[in-house]
């Protein structure tokens, strides 16, 4: 699969899943919603109801910023099977600009960020290595 596939595959994808791991390399998993800009996946904090604010994966980030993204898709037929998987390194986005503008791209892509928009911390990964298989 080529980087325009790739591409094509996670801009088509609806859901994907963050891996962090914490200072000690304990991994997280969680699924994200997410908009790509260029060279930057993004994702937000959004209102959905969570046991606190003070999330696993943003402290992951925070004491380790290699995070992974994976976008997969799964069916019977195995010779349609793929995925990507994005490496990059994170980061909370302090600049203003760069939040509203990552924000606008999440609403672009999730009707539900067009009603309420995500009120928590957005996150920037700046995206170093695409990867992918395919079973086709």
């Amino acid at each position: 699969m080529d980087v325009t596939a790739q591409k094509q595959r996670m801009s088509e994808a609806r859901v994907a899943r963050l891996a962090t791991a914490d200072a000690e390399g304990r991994p997280h998993i969680v699924p994200i919603t997410f908009a790509i800009d260029g060279d930057t996946l993004y994702f937000a904090v959004d209102a959905k109801p969570k046991r606190t604010t003070d999330l696993k994966r943003l402290r992951n980030i925070a004491a380790n910023p290699a995070v992974s993204v994976l976008v997969d898709h799964y069916e019977e037929d195995w010779s349609r099977l793929w995925w990507v998987r994005v490496d990059g390194t994170a980061r909370i986005i302090a600049d203003h600009a760069e939040a509203e503008r990552a924000t606008e791209l999440l609403a672009g892509r999730y009707p539900q960020y067009r009603t309420a928009r995500p009120e928590g911390p957005i996150v920037g990964i700046s995206i170093e290595r695409i990867s992918a298989w395919s079973g086709a």
